[in-house]
């Protein structure tokens, strides 16, 4: 893990501080608007890390504007988000009913209007292109070329890290898909990668140079993440029973986050210990996406199956504060994910003062200290998570003595460290990026 982050660490500091870093930055984000409700449709944790992400760098005085597809006739082309940060709507094919596998058919159209705005501009309006997603990245590969920047690249998942940990019964990823990645890993002159073991994965799976990848931790917004009033005075707002086991799950409702996993450990325990049904209170908090839309009733149709439709409360996705109030009210955050880039509400759960049970996958294992702020299941037998569930009811303070240790430890991921680390990687990338141009000029 080390030697990407000492590599950029010997450069940095001294030696970066002497190239000037990015005044004005395009970012973008093709297939997600960073004004959309995380939780619906395509929209979750990547929202959240690029508003979070955008509003720090404006804070430290990089412009940023983010191009995204226009999903209603109703917005306008432009709109401020907050001081420095620009988002604009890009017209690329219909705006409504045009699903994620659809949109590599619209990448032409919404490079043209990429284009178009910057046409409107001096040159050298924009300093760099920083592009998340594949789809992004395609028009970012092209918009960087074109004006003579360089292109910084997040992949936030990969196609063949998702297809090596696959659902039951969800959809792999398409092969085009895969040639997309490699051919933006090839062109990017830096690649941020959210942990070690995904800058590893880039390495392997997709043969990036390791020199151009540079770990950056996405960070939590602690301001609104916080232990507050306590769990008892989230509850009462929530309308949940006070004394109740709440292991909640938070997320968009796809065999790839694995929600029925926890529906299953619930009635495993609950087959068990049938006396638990009285405190029992599961929720289940967010809307179908991706392959999930194909069966939208699949989950509650399963609950009833099971015979626990009694204990298990669906919610629609809610806003961030109101999410912050389900993390505190919770016992603790269930994450049975197959595939976690990062995982960003464990971290989120855990600045709440929540404990997170959560698959040993992706980023998961550094969001959560295993023992300490929470548990990490290999695998996904629903047994093994009735387990644990057992342990947060026979020991009640448990989730306390956790949900503090939590806290402590979602402190170091703050968005601004996730700002001044980005900046660095945008320094290092311009300063490569002019040294290639030399060379080739030279």
């Amino acid at each position: 893990m080390s030697q990407y982050i000492a590599r950029l660490g010997r450069r940095s500091a001294a030696s970066l501080r002497l190239h000037r870093r990015p005044r004005r930055v395009a970012m973008l984000s093709v297939h997600t608007s960073p004004l959309h409700q995380p939780g619906t449709g395509d929209a979750g944790g990547m929202n959240v890390y690029i508003v979070e992400l955008a509003q720090r760098l404006a804070a430290i005085n990089i412009e940023v504007e983010i191009f995204t597809r226009a999903t209603t006739a109703a917005l306008p082309p432009s709109v401020e988000l907050a001081p420095g940060v620009l988002v604009r709507h890009v017209d690329a094919g219909p705006y409504e009913g045009l699903a994620k596998e659809e949109l590599p058919a619209q990448l032409c159209a919404f490079t043209h209007g990429v284009m178009q705005a910057w046409a409107g501009h001096r040159p050298g309006h924009y300093d760099l292109v920083h592009s998340h997603y594949w789809l992004s990245g395609h028009v970012g590969w092209l918009a960087a070329q074109r004006w003579g920047v360089p292109l910084v690249h997040a992949m936030h998942t990969m196609a063949k890290v998702k297809n090596a940990n696959l659902a039951d019964g969800d959809t792999p990823e398409p092969a085009a898909r895969v040639i997309g990645e490699t051919q933006i890993v090839a062109a990017a002159d830096r690649l941020i990668a959210n942990t070690a073991g995904e800058a590893d994965e880039l390495v392997r799976h997709y043969a990036a140079d390791p020199g151009k990848v540079a770990v950056v931790h996405p960070g939590v917004n602690l301001s609104r993440f916080r232990p507050a009033d306590g769990r008892a005075a989230a509850r009462a707002r929530l309308g949940l029973p006070r004394d109740a086991l709440i292991p909640l799950f938070a997320g968009r409702i796809q065999p790839l986050k694995a929600p029925d996993v926890l529906l299953r450990a619930v009635a495993a325990l609950l087959d068990e210990r049938p006396e638990l049904r009285s405190r029992l209170c599961v929720p289940v908090v967010g809307g179908p996406s991706g392959s999930g839309l194909a069966k939208p009733e699949g989950l509650q149709k399963l609950a009833a199956r099971l015979g626990i439709a009694d204990v298990v409360r669906f919610r629609p996705p809610v806003g961030q504060e109101q999410l912050a109030d389900w993390f505190r009210a919770a016992s603790v955050l269930v994450m049975p994910s197959y595939s976690e880039s990062f995982g960003l509400v464990a971290i989120e759960a855990q600045a709440t003062g929540t404990p997170v049970l959560a698959a040993a996958v992706g980023g998961l294992p550094v969001a959560v200290r295993d023992g300490h702020t929470g548990f990490l299941v290999q695998g996904h037998d629903p047994a093994a998570y009735a387990r644990v569930l057992r342990d947060f009811a026979d020991h009640p303070h448990l989730a306390d003595r956790m949900g503090e240790a939590a806290a402590r430890h979602a402190q170091s991921f703050g968005w601004d460290a996730a700002a001044a680390a980005t900046a660095d990687v945008y320094t290092a990338a311009t300063h490569a990026h002019r040294r290639h141009v030399r060379s080739h000029h030279g």
